[in-house]
């Protein structure tokens, strides 16, 4: 019995995942912007602003792993599709109980970004986990979300 072609995007006919075709797609510039917060205790957010931290400066760990992530979100994503970013910035504000990051992404694509900015957001957090883990095991992550997805001039 055939199946009936599906409403979902990334679905083929017969129900199987597939990549969306974004072929007939204009190119138009795009940008996505995500955000989440880590909470952590105040003595590791000092020693953060202090570089005191045993595994060195967090704030530049961080940065660079939410940009490489970004990039390289179709490589994780799997129906993803490799977009040529034109920008990635990835931004912290260091609160009295968490640090909120925000990546935003831009790009002249057939498709959005969005992806692209919600990694970026984790892998800096996850980044940030992984470099303060030693001094702080109450550490969470929270509220990874997108904020802001853009097409068009």
């Amino acid at each position: 019995m055939k199946k009936k072609a599906s409403t979902f995007s990334h679905l083929d006919g017969r129900g199987q995942a597939c990549m969306v075709p974004v072929t007939g797609k204009p190119l138009q510039p795009r940008r996505a912007v995500a955000r989440g917060a880590v909470f952590c205790q105040p003595a590791t957010l000092r020693a953060v602003r202090q570089q005191a931290l045993p595994k060195g400066d967090v704030l530049t760990v961080a940065r660079i792993a939410g940009i490489q992530a970004a990039k390289r979100t179709a490589e994780l994503i799997p129906l993803c599709h490799p977009l040529p970013l034109s920008h990635v910035a990835v931004d912290f504000q260091l609160r009295r109980d968490r640090v909120d990051i925000e990546c935003a992404v831009e790009t002249v694509a057939q498709t959005g970004v969005e992806m692209e900015a919600l990694t970026g957001v984790m892998a800096a957090a996850l980044a940030w986990y992984d470099m303060c883990k030693a001094v702080d095991q109450t550490m969470r992550i929270e509220g990874v979300r997108l904020v802001e997805k853009r097409k068009g001039a």
